[in-house]
């Protein structure tokens, strides 16, 4: 999701996506991703915007709309743990998608349940 608050305050400032990147050292596509909430962005990133911007961090902070889920698998091979952990960052549009798709499919087999016990 767009950081609206940061992009806001830098065009208040009058101060291009370009220097940001510069200033975090990245070239602008990135810092443009970072922006638009492709890419998350690190505290320290904030916070170097931040005091570039002459703002509290507080007031371009924008919170990340991703859960992250970790996998564990534990796979045992003989006498071998090749077990690994696996962190995936799952954006919150798809959680939502499934989440709306679960209450169809809950609220499916209600209704089958309810005809069922009519029959």
């Amino acid at each position: 999701m767009e950081k609206q608050k940061l992009v806001q305050a830098r065009k208040q400032k009058g101060i291009t996506q370009k220097k940001i990147a510069e200033l975090l050292c990245m070239d602008v596509s990135n810092y443009n991703r970072k922006e638009k909430g492709k890419l998350s962005m690190r505290h320290e990133e904030w916070e170097k915007i931040a005091e570039y911007l002459g703002v509290p961090i507080e007031e371009i902070y924008e919170a990340e709309q991703q859960q992250i889920i970790i996998c564990k698998d534990q796979a045992i091979g003989i006498g071998v743990n090749n077990g690994t952990n696996n962190v995936y960052t799952i954006p919150e549009f798809i959680l939502e998608s499934q989440r709306k798709y679960i209450q169809k499919l809950e609220e499916e087999i209600k209704r089958l349940k309810a005809s069922d016990q009519k029959n």
